[in-house]
């Protein structure tokens, strides 16, 4: 039965909140389940599309789970775990645990907006100054792509002032930009590219699918190339101050590129890396040793 208080939220935004055996069930993650930095992944586990423990995943159940809860190609499912098998430290593993996707920059990455860097401690769960920073850029009940691109610049930038070690892998920097078109694309409209925004605050805050708002599974699969065309969109979106890493900006890659599951090299947290790794060089033809006292503009 829905709580009354939901059922008030779901009138007052003029939601169509339809409850039925369709509805899948949901329960918070119990004694010994874990879960990890991605909301979506998490709150899969919570409703039980993914095994509830959240552990022992496979590419079978990480395909169904995409497939029937979000209408996600399975091709595309396929490129995302195989990603995600690079957290497991288990040579030549074929499953993965959540909690294994909170290994830092390796696809969890800093300027989250939902959790906090993981130099300020635990990057798995949700953060609400964080996610009220967000909000701030989320200026209509209904968010664009836009407001979307102007929240993560924003956090881009927080995290490269405030965090002394923010650094992001090259995977880290393109599932950034991913994650900010999915959340769009799949609880909202991926033609016009908009979503309520309390379907977003309703999916964060919970780790859950806002069935009780009205979310419905899209009609149409979200397939790879589809996500990389609206992330060019979105990085064209963007402007910095200053720039932390505009992904794509020098270096667009091609359609093709990414139909064979490579991923570019980016600017930004790439180009930072690059620098330190110059600086080491010139220590080591010196003789010197220490830590690269690389500083953040």
């Amino acid at each position: 039965m829905m709580k009354p208080t939901s059922l008030f939220f779901a009138l007052a935004v003029g939601a169509t909140t339809v409850l039925s055996a369709a509805v899948p069930g949901w329960a918070p993650p119990g004694l010994g389940d874990v879960r990890g930095p991605c909301p979506m992944l998490n709150t899969l586990a919570n409703h039980g599309f993914l095994p509830h423990t959240g552990k022992g995943i496979s590419l079978d159940n990480a395909i169904n789970a995409l497939d029937t809860a979000l209408n996600i190609d399975s091709s595309f499912a396929k490129f995302l775990f195989n990603k995600a098998l690079t957290t497991n430290p288990t040579p030549n593993a074929t499953t993965i645990d959540l909690n294994m996707l909170s290994r830092h920059n390796i696809l969890e990455h800093d300027a989250s907006i939902s959790r906090q860097d993981a130099y300020f401690g635990p990057a798995d769960v949700f953060d609400e100054a964080v996610f009220n920073q967000t909000l701030t850029y989320f200026t209509g009940d209904i968010i664009t792509m836009q407001m979307a691109s102007n929240a993560r610049v924003v956090r881009l930038l927080t995290s490269n002032l405030t965090n002394p070690e923010y650094e992001m892998s090259v995977d880290g920097e393109f599932f950034s930009l991913g994650e900010t078109v999915a959340y769009v694309a799949v609880l909202g409209d991926k033609k016009s590219m908009t979503v309520p925004k309390n379907y977003v605050e309703y999916f964060f805050r919970n780790q859950r699918l806002p069935y009780e708002l009205g979310f419905s599974r899209m009609t149409e699969r979200l397939t790879q190339q589809e996500l990389f065309t609206l992330a060019y969109q979105l990085s064209d979106l963007e402007s910095f101050p200053q720039s932390p890493g505009n992904v794509f900006a020098s270096n667009k890659p091609n359609v093709t590129d990414f139909q064979n599951g490579v991923i570019p090299s980016f600017s930004g947290g790439s180009k930072k890396r690059a620098e330190k790794k110059r600086i080491e060089e010139k220590r080591s033809e010196k003789g010197t040793s220490g830590g690269c006292p690389y500083g953040f503009a």
